[in-house]
């Protein structure tokens, strides 16, 4: 368990008396918005619930469409938590936890292009398209050299995005885009991964060590009691990894 106390992590984590989360639907990994009823649900929402019932407080959900405004959201104060890849350019103003699944970003292209590898996309000229604000959009910022990135303002719409610009390269999540290769015909996927995105819990730092320790236990425990793996079977979801837990189980005597 964690040093810090509940009543002490209930004051940093949700000063305003309700915990207040970023949920972002354009990471349909995460959380999934339906059409219909307007009913948010995933693996994210199920971790916010569960972090609420464990402070005791109410739960606000703040939804938005993209990773960019979900951070922003937090930095800014309109929310207390998030579900955020681990960033560097983002770690000045939110604390994470250690990842709690780890996904992975890949390249998508036209069936007849001439991008056969990774060492294909990198080149002057290229057009790449990656949704705005998102993890690989700065993992990649700081990586290539050569071509040219373009946003699309969110990554649900990456794809069509690349396909009304008539771009080189689309970068996504490898779920998000089979999916669009399905919907959409006449792509693939490179055979390759561009990066691993650590997906993890954050709060913004403004409210102080408490809360980052207490989220970081919390994250912990529900790795190494099978809550993340339960909740990613619930939702359907494949080809993402329960990252591992610091937790050690001790051995019963």
């Amino acid at each position: 368990m964690t040093d810090v106390a509940k009543s002490t992590a209930r004051d940093a984590l949700a000063p305003t008396g309700t915990l207040r989360a970023t949920i972002n639907v354009g990471n349909p990994i995460l959380a999934i918005r339906d059409d219909e009823t307007g009913e948010v649900r995933g693996v994210s929402v199920d971790l916010a619930r569960m972090l609420a019932a464990d402070l005791q407080v109410p739960l606000y959900l703040h939804i938005l469409e993209s990773a960019g405004k979900a951070v922003a959201a937090v930095e800014d104060g309109e929310a207390d938590i998030g579900f955020f890849a681990r960033d560097p350019d983002r770690a000045a103003r939110i604390a994470f936890t250690d990842p709690y699944v780890l996904i992975e970003g890949w390249y998508i292209v036209r069936d007849g292009s001439n991008f056969f590898d990774l060492a294909d996309v990198d080149k002057a000229g290229t057009r790449l398209t990656v949704g705005k604000a998102s993890a690989y959009d700065l993992f990649l910022t700081r990586q290539i050299q050569h071509a040219t990135i373009e946003r699309a303002p969110t990554s649900p719409t990456v794809v069509e995005t690349f396909l009304e610009t008539n771009a080189h390269v689309a970068a996504g999540v490898r779920q998000q885009l089979e999916k669009d290769a399905e919907t959409f015909g006449g792509l693939r996927l490179l055979p390759e991964r561009f990066m691993v995105i650590e997906q993890a819990m954050g709060v913004a730092r403004s409210h102080g060590v408490a809360a980052e320790v207490f989220l970081s236990d919390f994250v912990e425990r529900a790795k190494s009691h099978g809550l993340i793996a339960d909740a990613l079977n619930r939702y359907g979801v494949s080809g993402v990894t329960v990252a591992p837990s610091r937790i050690v189980e001790r051995p019963r005597s």
